[in-house]
């Protein structure tokens, strides 16, 4: 990877050149005998040279032109996150470059939002067309694309062999809204089977991530989330992930809806077995409640098929999905399908938004669902996988002790280490690799779904050195873990 060399790097190495020439000036009254002078640098100044001049993309120093801009924008920023020190200017297909104009390989992709890339032409073609025609009216008048991304997504979520049932979508902003929506409509379906209201109970689990705002965070158990925003909404109930045998006495006739990550991504990338699933749907039909597949990270063919439910047979297909991230690869846009039983129950004003279905958010949604659809895409994710489980089967053999195990399905992974990663996370970045974490000590890999091999390659070579450095040299790492969605501040960040 080229070293491309910061201000502030340029300006430590005329420092190092000077402390240089210093240590081989002879004393002028005995050069033969006199032995180097010492600099009289700062040792943290000649930590930052040798530092610099040693990594590739070294994190920007408390002195660079990035911390001068970072630090101008904090004071008007709620802090709701703890970000590692560079700052991204600019995109292109899996890589980015900061305001330094160094690059960086992307191996997280917005958090599984960038499928198809950063700043895919044709969605920014679209982008600058649509922005030129129509961008809002209100879903209080008709357009043109809201319809068209609704019967396209319908037709081909059918088409795969996915959710057979659905039948209408409801178009929203973002994975939070429609995982609300979804919460919402399960609760107006248990509200008209029983009008006394006790058919309200939801049902989550343990290790999933739903989303920030009320309903969503309610049905998200975690409370180092929960707490800051108690009492969280009545009617919620927590299981087990994978666990069968708890599921007679968590859904009973009160249970309006069950809620569920096929896959959990935020939780540390663990898959739902099929019988799981199916567990779920047989329990549901019981007792007449709606079950929700959140596919939100895991969905859009990040497994290799367009849902990640879609091996599974119909009789364990869901009642409501819900989806975002990657619909817009970066535009907000989210949307939530339902099956007819489910849509005949909503009626004109129990739900609504007002950005939700803009000409704009549907044009490039209907561009990228088009786009992860394909099945030369669908393929072309399987195929990765493998290149990037050889690679883990190298790092178990290189580093027995640390790897312990692989989980996932097409590019979205989870390597589970015995140690933690936050160290390993700024190794990688300083050498030009984004990783986030998720879970306990898991690295996650949602890179772009358009990545090649080649680039998977050297990805995996940049982080089995930075795992060398930190692992096997016990090199001290300062920087900041990077865990996605549910970011919090752990073990050797600053702020």
């Amino acid at each position: 990877m080229a070293l491309r060399m910061s201000p502030r790097c340029l300006h430590l190495s005329s420092k190092a050149r000077s402390v240089a020439a210093v240590g081989l000036m002879p004393n002028r009254r005995s050069a033969s005998t006199a032995p180097a002078q010492a600099s009289n640098l700062p040792q943290a100044t000649m930590d930052d040279i040798h530092r610099e001049a040693s990594l590739p993309n070294a994190d920007p120093s408390a002195e660079s032109a990035t911390a001068g801009l970072v630090n101008g924008h904090v004071p008007y920023m709620v802090a709701t996150y703890v970000r590692p020190p560079p700052m991204f200017e600019k995109g292109e297909g899996c890589y980015l470059w900061d305001v330094e104009n160094r690059r960086y390989l992307d191996f997280t992709a917005g958090i599984a939002v960038n499928a198809l890339g950063h700043c895919d032409p044709g969605m920014s073609n679209l982008l600058a067309q649509q922005g030129r025609t129509l961008i809002h009216t209100s879903n209080l008048y008709h357009n043109p694309w809201t319809g068209e991304l609704s019967k396209l997504m319908i037709d081909k979520t059918r088409a795969s062999g996915s959710m057979q049932a659905a039948s209408k979508a409801f178009i929203c902003n973002s994975g939070s809204e429609a995982n609300e929506a979804a919460l919402k409509f399960a609760r107006k379906v248990g509200k008209v089977l029983d009008p006394s209201g006790h058919k309200h109970e939801i049902l989550s689990f343990h290790n999933s991530f739903h989303g920030r705002t009320m309903g969503s965070l309610s049905a998200t158990p975690n409370p180092k989330y929960q707490a800051p925003f108690s009492p969280i909404l009545p009617g919620f109930k927590y299981g087990h992930f994978n666990d069968i045998a708890s599921l007679s006495s968590l859904i009973t006739k009160n249970t309006c809806g069950v809620i569920i990550e096929p896959i959990q991504g935020e939780g540390g990338v663990n898959v739902a077995t099929p019988q799981f699933l199916q567990a779920l749907r047989t329990h549901c039909n019981n007792v007449g409640a709606v079950l929700i597949f959140d596919e939100i990270q895991c969905g859009l063919s990040r497994t290799g098929t367009l849902w990640a439910h879609q091996h599974l047979p119909e009789s364990a297909h869901p009642d409501i999905l819900t989806t975002a991230k990657a619909l817009g690869n970066g535009f907000p846009v989210g949307a939530t399908l339902v099956n007819e039983d489910v849509a005949q129950k909503i009626v004109t004003g129990d739900h609504g938004t007002t950005f939700g279905g803009n000409p704009l958010a549907c044009r490039l949604a209907h561009y990228c669902f088009s786009r992860l659809s394909d099945p030369e895409l669908q393929a072309g994710v399987l195929t990765k996988e493998k290149v990037f489980r050889r690679h883990f089967d190298k790092l178990r053999h290189r580093f027995p002790n640390i790897v312990k195990e692989v989980r996932g399905r097409g590019l979205i992974l989870g390597l589970q280490l015995g140690r933690d990663p936050a160290p390993l996370v700024t190794a990688a970045r300083e050498r030009g690799l984004l990783v986030i974490t998720c879970g306990k000590d898991t690295l996650r890999f949602v890179p772009p779904l358009i990545i090649s091999e080649n680039e998977i390659e050297e990805g995996m070579g940049v982080l089995q050195e930075a795992m060398r450095v930190v692992f096997e040299e016990g090199e001290k790492i300062r920087g900041t873990d990077s865990s996605g969605d549910a970011q919090e501040p752990r073990r050797g960040m600053v702020s």
